[in-house]
């Protein structure tokens, strides 16, 4: 068993909490939450957590094995070093970092340390991606000729200013940070490395000031080519489309929207799953529900105990974090980039 903190309780912070509430593998025992919130000390009460006001003094308790980050991006490669260095094993919430220089110093942080480093890239986990992926390497679809991601919601619209997804610094790129760079680890998973990447991004209708609009265009290094569509002003959607010279396959389903309860935020993130042939009619095929952030943050148990490794390589982190450079490279010279 695996004695976990959560670093930054909050909303997510409790949502990952709750997911693993009965696991064998892995249990909270601690949260740091540096506002000390009337709802966080009600979570942290509710779920038997020791809590404090820094990540600094999970860190010096020798009754942690883990730590679970769940805390703005602009501190997770400080963070991973730190809880490295106190031989913690690490679990990030996307993303692991921007800039693939921090994410390589990340990396090697915890290489030395000899602890296991996970990232949240949950939709990874569920049956319905599983499948995909499956029917992508088979050869089912056909040649990948493009693949389309379009993620939307209005919680650009209802943000506070002080918070970090509603401040540039923190998530440059509007939706592109707190959304899209899952899609962009779903390409890297579905089809390996992305060649060069080109970025527009605006803001139409949020008053926070940060961007509400941003689309790239992927060329990836397989061959096909890729879109990304984030709005933060708008209905919530997920459409993840793959375009095959066999057969062309859509996941449908949500973001996190304001207000979703624990369960839709854990269980609801796929809802359709469509796959339709050349010829003849289109298949559904069913969407089991499924917790991807217990799926996991078991998975992160099971490594840091010494058994399988996470499902996510170090290598595929830092080509992330380097795609995530590149774009929003693009977005400020309005040119294609190479990603490096």
């Amino acid at each position: 068993m695996i004695k976990a903190a959560i670093a930054g309780l909050g909303w997510w912070g409790g949502t990952l909490v709750e997911s693993v509430e009965g696991s064998s593998l892995i249990r909270f025992v601690a949260a740091s939450s540096r506002s000390g919130s009337e709802r966080d000390r009600e979570t942290a009460s509710q779920h038997k957590l020791t809590l404090v006001s820094s990540v600094d003094e999970l860190l010096r308790s020798a009754d942690i094995d883990a730590i679970v980050l769940a805390t703005p991006p602009a501190g997770h490669t400080d963070q991973i070093i730190a809880a490295a260095q106190a031989g913690k094993h690490v679990f990030c919430e996307k993303p692991l970092a921007v800039h693939k220089a921090s994410a390589v110093a990340a990396i090697m942080a915890v290489d030395r340390a000899g602890v296991t480093l996970a990232l949240g890239y949950n939709r990874r986990f569920h049956p319905s991606w599983v499948d995909l992926k499956r029917r992508i390497h088979s050869g089912e679809l056909g040649i990948i000729l493009h693949v389309e991601c379009t993620m939307s919601g209005p919680n650009g619209l209802t943000a506070s200013r002080d918070a970090w997804r509603s401040q540039i610094a923190e998530a440059p790129c509007g939706g592109l940070i707190p959304m899209g760079v899952h899609a962009i680890d779903g390409l890297i998973d579905l089809f390996g490395e992305v060649e060069h990447v080109y970025c527009q991004s605006f803001r139409r209708a949020v008053s926070n000031g940060n961007d509400d609009t941003t689309s790239v265009l992927f060329r990836m290094k397989a061959g096909m080519s890729a879109y990304l569509g984030t709005m933060m002003a708008t209905a919530g959607t997920f459409r993840f489309q793959v375009y095959g010279s066999k057969a062309m396959a859509v996941l449908g389903g949500a973001v996190h929207v304001a207000g979703q309860s624990s369960q839709q935020r854990r269980s609801g993130l796929f809802g359709s799953y469509v796959i339709q042939p050349i010829k003849g009619d289109a298949v559904s095929i069913e969407v089991p529900v499924f917790d991807v952030n217990r799926a996991e943050l078991e998975a992160f148990a099971v490594a840091a105990a010494g058994g399988a490794s996470y499902p996510i390589s170090h290598e595929q982190m830092i080509h992330g974090a380097a795609v995530t450079e590149a774009t929003l490279m693009s977005a400020r010279s309005s040119r294609v980039e190479t990603v490096v």
